[in-house]
């Protein structure tokens, strides 16, 4: 395989761990993009040429260019970003705050939008480049009780479909995964986060909240074989748009897809209703 650089955020543990594991392993170099240098400190040793842990917050948004510059310092050139780095939050609307969604929207909205930015520059420029955004089936479909961690990342999906558009032409390719339940540690009592309960909303999460935090080290998903079909997309010649990944992914997002396409059909008539009745149909340019 042709040799490829890699940004990862999030690489200290779960899918991004075992993303940068793959790559270095594979022969690739890795800058993981870590808020504890500390937890990558075994792979630095272990691949003293191929992997630079960088110290990077996905929050800080001003942060993103310095980063893509020292990727491209030390290694030549940037192939493949992972927009790995996440965590959900568990609770009803009504105990949301706007402090605590605007969070998640920072995470897993913005701080990708500005590390996409800093890298298509370098990418335009080599002629291609792979960005991985990883999302969800939350990102697809949502139910009670995960409405910010759906959120925003429906907005990371609704902006990576239109960036995948912009940036074909230019040899760019765009993977949007969207994992079920898998082993990265996602579900662990220091990642979770659970709003306070309130009385109005105990009984109707109670279920989700059980099994949101009993979960943990059960999952069927395998992090490692994740990791192994995303690094053997960023090395081939043709990726999906959207990857579900995991059989309860493609069981629900298939689902989702199915009850939607019912829906419209169902109400098709009066949804056509509401046009002018002289008009023709628009012509659009996509």
């Amino acid at each position: 395989m042709t040799k490829q650089t890699w940004i990862i955020t999030g690489a200290s543990r779960g899918f991004g761990r075992a993303m940068a594991e793959w790559a270095l392993s594979a022969g690739d170099n890795v800058v993981a993009a870590v808020r504890r240098p500390e937890s990558m400190a075994d792979l630095a040793a272990g691949y003293p040429d191929t992997c630079l842990v960088a110290t990077f917050d996905v929050r800080d948004t001003a942060a993103a260019e310095g980063l893509v510059r020292d990727t491209i310092d030390r290694f030549g050139r940037l192939d493949v970003l992972v927009n790995n780095a996440g965590r959900a939050l568990v609770g009803a609307v009504e105990e949301v705050s706007d402090t605590q969604l605007r969070e998640l929207m920072d995470l897993h909205l913005f701080g990708p939008a500005a590390l996409v930015r800093a890298a298509l520059p370098a990418m335009r420029a080599q002629g291609a480049g792979t960005i991985v955004q990883m999302s969800s089936q939350g990102g697809r479909t949502s139910f009670p009780g995960v409405s910010a961690y759906s959120a925003s990342k429906f907005a990371l999906e609704g902006w990576s479909e239109a960036l995948a558009g912009e940036v074909a032409p230019f040899g760019i390719r765009v993977v949007i995964v969207e994992p079920s339940r898998f082993r990265t540690g996602f579900h662990a009592t220091d990642v979770l986060e659970f709003t306070a309960a309130s009385p109005d909303y105990e009984d109707v999460l109670a279920a989700v909240r059980a099994d949101m935090a009993g979960v943990d080290g059960r999952q069927e998903g395998d992090p490692a074989r994740a990791a192994e079909i995303i690094g053997s997309l960023a090395h081939g010649d043709v990726v999906p748009l959207r990857l579900a990944l995991g059989r309860e992914a493609v069981q629900r997002i298939a689902g989702a897809y199915r009850r939607g396409l019912e829906e419209v059909e169902q109400w098709a008539e009066t949804s056509r209703s509401a046009d002018f009745a002289d008009v023709p149909a628009s012509v659009r340019p996509v």
